[in-house]
């Protein structure tokens, strides 16, 4: 598995944690920046992710910021994207589970280190259950299909 990650420089350290928590589960990771704690704009990580998951050269992407949220809304601008802002175990669980999520987005400010690798390990190891789930992300993918440029 490869999972590309890329953060801004309040993300920094949790990219590190992050990155080494993927190794060590065996994934290849492809580092999109930031390259330091100095500062940087969230954007230039975010759309290096997504670009990398639509593309199909990254099966998965992780990013972090300050809150989350401006990663979480610049990835979802990559047409294939589907990024998505979790703070418990519980939230990245479902996030794949019913949307199929591709991106997981996280918060340097709001979740220290140690509480972000569960949401991590959570988030790998679940699975998009289909079912019912599969007609509304179908209904999102046709949506930008028909919608982005």
């Amino acid at each position: 598995m490869i999972v590309a990650v890329g953060s801004d420089h309040r993300g920094f350290a949790h990219k590190d944690a992050v990155a080494d928590l993927l190794r060590r589960r065996g994934a290849t990771v492809r580092d999109c920046g930031c390259a330091g704690p100095g500062p940087c704009d969230y954007p230039d990580a975010a759309f290096a992710v997504g670009e990398l998951v639509a593309r199909g050269e990254a099966d998965l992407g992780v990013l972090i910021c300050g809150s989350g949220n401006g990663v979480c809304i610049a990835a979802n601008k990559v047409r294939g994207v589907r990024a998505a802002l979790c703070f418990t175990a519980g939230q990245a669980r479902t996030t794949r589970e019913h949307n199929d999520s591709n991106v997981l987005c996280l918060s340097g400010d709001g979740l220290a280190v140690d509480e972000a690798l569960p949401v991590v390990t959570a988030w790998l190891e679940a699975a998009f259950a289909g079912g019912r789930h599969q007609r509304r992300v179908d209904r999102i993918t046709g949506y930008e299909a028909d919608h982005q440029a």
